[in-house]
């Protein structure tokens, strides 16, 4: 790996272990996480390597082969707020760890991304392969539910991204031809083996080129009003509510929207609605899944996506040209954005006989439409892949 080879051209010696984290899809799920819904998850075989070694000085010393800042601090002197750079998901990570175990071993290390960044969630991939990593050189063997919860602490309070726990849980519980059914209000979740019956597939990821920040964007805007609807819902229907901030869709019962949603604001109505179409359609894409109709859990990814676009209301113009593209791309099962879908990336879930048509019909009609993206648009074939790895 090239992160092995920067780090001995860095520290004059070879790195002590090398640890991976993949990337995630969610075909069918989309935006439902932070209002305690249903989802469907898998993992990817490319993601996030680390290469590192202990610092027992207490030292973390970190550069990422995607960023030219080296990022540097001492474990027992986090900086209490945000840097603004790429190193804020660690410096929050590292925060979260430390209030409930003792860290007082640093370390060194190189990262490297395997694909381009947007919509994969790389940021849960490099915050739970830098907690791995931390938590092997101090002696702290926290639960997979624990290292969830230290990345999200840093998602949420210290970068001040309003997400769930979708990104961490896919990339921590998933497993090679498994579809992860995940229910984020209990945490229980489901590994469904792929039917023998299942036609072949493979996950194609096309790159938009625009790269997107979270931070500052509509997702959190998005996150509001779905949770706006859902107070308004309480309190039209005289249910109890507590927090603003604690209200989620959830918990209030779907008869409850059906009675009350012409009474919405109309952006209410459509994020609510989006919500519970979608929490209908991860049932049907399980048991899809289940009997191994391919074929129809595309189907459902492609109605997730039309939902995000139109109900949720995301998606640059990029992305919905891509989306539109792919709709109209024989061999391609289904797909929708991946991530927030402001920018970032399409997936698709593709027949393998179709590989090399479908590559290059999305190419050829997309940079038709976006000829100043040729130099920065990418796309990638990707396996069903296992979570979080140790040492390898």
């Amino acid at each position: 790996m090239q992160c092995e080879r920067h780090f001995k051209g860095l520290y004059r010696k070879d790195p002590d272990t090398l640890i991976f984290c993949p990337y995630r899809v969610c075909p069918i799920g989309a935006h439902s996480d932070k209002n305690l819904g249903a989802v469907t998850g898998m993992a990817l075989d490319k993601g996030i390597y680390l290469a590192y070694s202990p610092k027992h000085n207490g030292v973390i010393e970190l550069c990422s082969l995607q960023f030219d800042k080296r990022a540097q601090w001492h474990v027992a002197q986090i900086p209490g707020a945000r840097q603004n750079d790429w190193a804020d998901y660690l410096r929050g990570a590292c925060l979260a760890l430390s209030r409930k175990y003792p860290v007082h071993t640093g370390l060194s290390g190189v990262i490297e991304g395997t694909l381009p960044i947007g919509g994969l969630s790389s940021s849960a991939a490099v915050t739970l392969v830098f907690l791995n990593a931390l938590c092997s050189v101090n002696g702290i063997s926290p639960t997979p539910a624990e290292l969830i919860g230290f990345s999200i602490s840093a998602e949420n309070d210290y970068v001040g991204v309003n997400s769930g726990k979708l990104d961490q849980s896919c990339e921590m519980y998933c497993r090679k031809d498994h579809l992860l059914y995940l229910d984020t209000l209990t945490d229980e979740y489901e590994l469904i083996p792929a039917s023998p019956l299942m036609k072949p597939y493979e996950i194609a990821v096309f790159f938009s080129g625009v790269e997107r920040n979270l931070v500052g964007s509509k997702y959190n805007m998005r996150i509001d009003e779905s949770r706006s609807a859902a107070y308004a819902l309480k309190a039209f229907s005289g249910m109890e509510y507590g927090k603003f901030d604690e209200t989620n869709l959830r918990e209030v019962p779907r008869e409850v929207f059906e009675r009350y949603k012409d009474r919405l604001p109309e952006n209410w109505r459509k994020r609510a609605t989006h919500w519970y179409s979608e929490f209908d359609r991860v049932q049907k894409g399980a048991e899809a899944w289940r009997r191994g109709d391919i074929e129809e859990y595309g189907r459902l990814c492609f109605e997730s996506g039309h939902s995000s676009i139109y109900n949720w209301e995301t998606g640059s113009p990029e992305l919905k040209a891509m989306y539109d593209i792919m709709t109209a791309t024989d061999g391609i099962y289904g797909g929708r954005f991946s991530g927030a879908g402001f920018k970032g990336c399409c997936m698709a879930l593709i027949d393998p006989s179709y590989r090399e048509s479908v590559l290059e019909k999305v190419k050829t009609e997309y940079l038709a439409l976006f000829p100043n993206l040729a130099g920065s648009y990418k796309a990638m074939v990707c396996q069903n892949s296992d979570g979080l790895t140790g040492r390898l």
